[in-house]
């Protein structure tokens, strides 16, 4: 155990010297053109990735909610007006995070 923190304080100070010799130029140096393409480079893939995200857990959501209402209103044929109503209520619901999310994604952008 005692030989694992030595380990973790070495690694971690090797790692903050590391900081200061990856520093990028500043704002009027010639990396700065760089540093924007870089910059919004991963805004765009971030976002891309977490509007998939949301879009396929919202996918896996709304499959499950249907099945289940129908499996709902299989077991009980006169609550199934009530069952389709809050179904098409909690899909309208799912359909909303994903456009938040969407919306999201293009004030990221931005």
């Amino acid at each position: 155990m005692n030989k694992l923190k030595y380990v973790f304080f070495a690694t971690l100070a090797i790692a903050l010297m590391a900081v200061a010799a990856m520093a990028q130029p500043g704002a009027g140096g010639e990396g700065a053109a760089d540093n924007a393409f870089t910059v919004s480079a991963a805004k765009a893939i971030g976002a891309g990735i977490g509007f998939g995200l949301a879009a396929g857990l919202a996918g896996i959501g709304q499959g499950l909610v249907g099945s289940r209402a129908a499996e709902g209103a299989a077991r009980n044929p006169g609550a199934a007006s009530t069952v389709q109503t809050m179904m098409i209520i909690a899909l309208a619901l799912i359909e909303s995070l994903v456009l938040f999310a969407l919306l999201i994604v293009f004030v990221v952008l931005r």
